[in-house]
């Protein structure tokens, strides 16, 4: 009996390990669906727009010159073109700038695009140009050249004016 036992003992084992062996193997059935999920998105061409002063400081009647700057950031090739106003002045133009003062005294100023002062910069009429560039998606800084001819001898006191830059694309 003994004997039987440990024979139906190796028996139970084998079929157990065999059970065992066969589950293991046995591949899990799961089912699966897919699908494809699509992304999109549209990039609008656009730029800003910002500015730093143009500051003469101190004028004592002889020529100042400064400069000042005009930051456009556009979208990667997106072409755009920069134009400044006349100011907010009563009086002035886009060829002849003024600044207000006290006592509605005025001082005649100008502002270019080059450095050697010779283009002078506004809206594109009168003898005045615009500047055009092309969005690279970053910033681009645009210098501002200003000049207060010598010669005048208004009121003493703070003179300002404010100039539009409007950026076309």
């Amino acid at each position: 009996m003994k004997g039987s036992k440990a024979v139906l003992s190796l028996v139970s084992i084998a079929v157990v390990g065999f059970l065992a062996l066969g589950i293991a193997s046995t591949p899990a059935f799961a089912t699966a669906a897919t699908a494809n999920l699509s992304i999109g998105a549209s990039v609008t061409a656009t730029c800003v727009v910002g500015t730093t002063a143009v500051s003469f400081g101190s004028y004592t009647g002889t020529v100042i010159s400064t400069s000042g700057a005009i930051t456009v950031t556009c979208t990667n090739s997106t072409g755009y073109t920069v134009s400044l106003n006349a100011g907010s002045t009563s009086g002035g133009a886009v060829n002849a700038r003024l600044m207000s003062g006290p006592s509605s005294a005025t001082l005649g100023y100008a502002l270019y695009k080059d450095s050697g002062m010779t283009a002078l910069w506004g809206d594109g009429t009168t003898g005045t140009a615009t500047v055009t560039g092309t969005g690279g998606g970053s910033a681009q800084s645009l210098p501002v050249y200003g000049q207060i001819p010598a010669a005048q001898y208004p009121t003493p006191g703070g003179y300002s004016d404010t100039v539009v830059a409007t950026v076309t694309y």
